[in-house]
């Protein structure tokens, strides 16, 4: 396996990072996770827009999107697989024990791992910690991921793929790495960037390609939704067959099965 780090390729067991880096010692970075079907990247471009934005919301130089093309191109030219997890990783660089950055330069890590597709339906659950809608970070990628480590575990704990979190106001967020839409009396919604979700790749996707609103939902219409989807990079479209105990016979329900079907076919044609 070789990976990009700072300019150049490397077998995974010569990379090196300094342990002094930022995005190491204080979570200090931004990243991106792109699928590669047979060494293409799906939807490069929005996702280096959104690694952009999310590196000026931390106030990290703009990243060389020429210098990351690059790197992705050379990364997925290296390791061959039919489909892969491409990981962005963009940090603050060598830096001062502490909060303060220091003035040596960002680090840039581009690496590649061969993963399988999802199933159809997965179980999820909810959790009771809230996402901050109003926070310095909501809104971006950031690499201070240890709340959503936390969540997940507890996901798996308890036979489930997923955790799904409300904000503070108690409106329904989303999930640790997932947008999640629910179907009401036959309509499809999905909570608004307002309510501090991720500006996901694939819910954009679904949201232009479905017709789906954007809409505020108590965290309770998880209780009554008649059908639940997540999407993500890695699982496109994917309905919800169980919800905590609750039951959700017949998943994926029309409206997602027709979601997955036109994301798939939408999704071909890019």
């Amino acid at each position: 396996m070789k990976l990009w780090v700072n300019g150049g390729l490397y077998d995974a067991d010569a990379a090196r990072v300094s342990v002094l880096d930022h995005g190491l010692t204080v979570g200090d970075g931004v990243f991106e996770t792109i699928k590669a079907v047979d060494g293409r990247p799906f939807a490069l471009d929005p996702h280096l827009d959104r690694l952009t934005r999310s590196a000026r919301g931390l106030g990290l130089p703009d990243p060389d999107l020429d210098e990351v093309r690059r790197a992705c191109a050379a990364v997925l030219q290296a390791n061959p697989m039919p489909l892969g997890r491409l990981r962005i990783t963009y940090t603050g660089g060598v830096s001062p024990l502490g909060s303060d950055r220091g003035d040596t330069g960002p680090t840039l890590v581009v690496a590649l791992g061969e993963t399988t597709y999802r199933p159809d339906t997965t179980a999820v659950i909810t959790v009771p910690w809230t996402r901050n809608e109003r926070g310095a970070l909501t809104g971006l990628k950031t690499t201070s991921y240890a709340e959503n480590v936390v969540a997940l575990a507890r996901a798996h704990e308890r036979g489930a793929s997923e955790a799904l979190f409300a904000n503070t106001v108690g409106q329904l967020c989303e999930g640790t790495g997932s947008n999640v839409f629910v179907v009401l009396d036959g309509r499809l919604h999905t909570p608004p960037l307002a309510s501090g979700c991720l500006a996901g790749i694939t819910r954009a996707l679904t949201v232009e390609w479905t017709g789906a609103q954007e809409t505020d939902l108590p965290f309770d219409v998880l209780e009554r939704a008649d059908e639940i989807f997540l999407t993500s990079t890695l699982r496109d479209v994917q309905a919800v067959h169980r919800l905590d105990g609750r039951e959700l016979p017949g998943a994926p329900g029309p409206v997602t099965a027709k979601a997955m079907r036109i994301f798939a076919e939408r999704a071909a044609q890019m």
